[in-house]
């Protein structure tokens, strides 16, 4: 690897010029345990006035743990903090937040039936509540406005897009007075444009004069978006780096300790098709339709990539062959089912249809059950556990304990441990884990490597690629070009809810492109 340059040398282009600043957060020596488990291991982090700092490492390499500890959610076993040079002791949330830290968490914290300003006002309250609703809706208007957000503060939370709620989180801190921002993996559950205009926001942040962290596992974010990179590793920091001295393989060596490439493996052998879309049309419950006379057919044996910008079209799509949305029109038949148009959603997995959603936490898990309540329940309801009166704990546990190893979900400490306590990769790990165990017939995966490392990305393309290898008809839906054409053996390209073109892999990027973005 290159020599990492002195990291008060000047930024990356288009930010702040750091050179020379003093901190204006630093934390020194953190350690923090958890039980017999190092979570933190004498780290150092110092963050910048006016910058976005990256943070950068696998799931479980320490990120949110030393995030957490600034924020006052954990507390360090050893270590010191300063601000702007002063020595400060954070002991719970409310110190952070008198000390302007606010952190935006990837899960988010927000009353669902509660509109916007109503959740920011919990977090904020004095006054009558109808005074303190007036100022509160034009201290949000203040804060959206100088970063360019838009959303409507009065409608219900649980009414809002996933981009519109996580805009209320960092609304809520800013509207707090917050000057040192931690967004935690922000861009996981948003598609590719939703992501860039959070991080265009990001960037405003720091030119108006607050400091960011940007706590992330996609390399062309950092690479990107920030000033500074610091990658950490089993609980340390790796080293900090400036973006413009450092590769995305060295990056990803730093990251892993090793170097991690993938490469189109082709099929080598597509059977008959396993499952035929005819003329397919749905609508939303409002009458809009969504998608409109869809035709394709994924063989067995084969990757079948659905390309396409967000909103065309691809989750209403999901929800159709799943059969959580019912068909207006058209056809869908299964090898050796016949037409299952308007089977079940049960019936479907029956069938041996599995499916991983694009925001597991929500359509996935139940990150209140524990690890082997989320990993066994599809047996449970094919009986592989016995009757729904008498389940074969045993063996339900047995079957889990052999998914984890074999899936390798790490950070589990036990297969009572809530779901929601794994990290996103692991959290990915253990859905495949799950729909895989069945060995099913048609795999449907839609943006499986959304918010993942590179070492859990690579494990779920290599899972998606044995299923194909084994004869499974796959089906992947993904915003992400280099994705589709890392795995497809044929393209199919979506906009407007429409399949608009085919490519047999290996296929012209700028064709695709052009087919993604230029049909009426």
């Amino acid at each position: 690897m290159t020599e990492i340059p002195d990291r008060n040398d000047a930024s990356a282009d288009g930010g702040p010029d750091l050179n020379g600043s003093d901190p204006v957060l630093t934390m020194s020596g953190i350690t923090k345990s958890f039980g017999d488990f190092l979570a933190l291991d004498n780290v150092d982090f110092d963050l910048k006035k006016g910058e976005v700092h990256a943070l950068l490492g696998e799931n479980g390499a320490g990120k949110s743990s030393l995030m957490n500890v600034v924020a006052g959610l954990y507390a360090a076993d050893h270590g010191t903090i300063h601000v702007s040079g002063q020595p400060v002791s954070i002991k719970g949330p409310s110190d952070a937040q008198d000390l302007r830290i606010g952190m935006v968490h990837q899960h988010y914290k927000l009353v669902m039936p509660f509109s916007a300003v109503e959740n920011i006002l919990l977090s904020h309250p004095g006054g009558s509540y109808e005074q303190s609703l007036n100022q509160m809706r034009e201290d949000i208007a203040q804060k959206a406005e100088l970063i360019g957000f838009d959303v409507d503060t009065d409608k219900p939370v649980a009414s809002l897009s996933i981009a519109e709620q996580q805009r209320v989180e960092i609304l809520k801190v800013l509207v707090a007075g917050a000057n040192f921002i931690i967004l935690d993996e922000p861009t996981a559950v948003l598609t590719d444009e939703e992501g860039q205009r959070l991080l265009n926001a990001i960037r405003k942040l720091a030119d108006n004069g607050n400091s960011v962290v940007l706590v992330t596992h996609n390399l062309s974010e950092a690479l990107n978006h920030s000033d500074r990179i610091t990658v950490m590793r089993g609980g340390r920091v790796v080293d900090t780096v400036l973006p413009k001295d450092v590769t995305p393989p060295e990056l990803t060596r730093m990251i892993v300790g090793e170097t991690i490439s993938e490469t189109p493996e082709l099929s080598k052998v597509a059977g008959v098709p396993q499952l035929k879309v005819r003329e397919l049309q749905a609508s939303r419950t409002d009458g809009l339709a969504v998608i409109k006379n869809v035709n394709f057919d994924v063989r067995r044996g084969e990757i079948y990539g659905i390309a396409g910008v967000g909103g065309n079209g691809q989750g209403e799509l999901v929800e159709v062959l799943t059969g959580l949305l019912p068909v207006t029109s058209g056809n869908l038949y299964l090898h050796e089912k016949g037409d299952i148009t308007h089977s079940r959603a049960d019936e479907r997995r029956s069938f041996g249809i599995a499916c991983i959603p694009s925001d597991r936490q929500t359509y996935a898990l139940a990150g209140g059950l524990s690890v082997s309540d989320n990993f066994a329940i599809s047996g449970v309801l094919n009986g592989s556990y016995g009757s729904w009166s008498r389940i074969d704990r045993r063996k339900m546990q047995s079957a889990t304990d052999a998914a984890v190893k074999k899936f390798d979900v790490q950070g589990v400490r036990s297969r009572t441990q809530r779901a929601a306590l794994l990290s996103g990769g692991n959290a990915q790990k253990l859905v495949i884990a799950r729909e895989f165990s069945g060995q099913p017939g048609v795999v449907i995966a839609h943006s499986p490597n959304r918010g993942l490392d590179v070492r859990a990305s690579a494990a779920v393309h290599n899972h998606l690629k044995s299923a194909r290898d084994r004869g499974a008809a796959v089906i992947l839906l993904s915003e992400d070009l280099d994705e589709i054409m890392l795995l497809s053996d044929r393209i199919g390209v979506m906009n407007s809810g429409a399949i608009v073109a085919e490519f047999d892999a290996p296929a012209d990027r700028h064709a695709i492109g052009k087919a993604m973005v230029g049909h009426d």
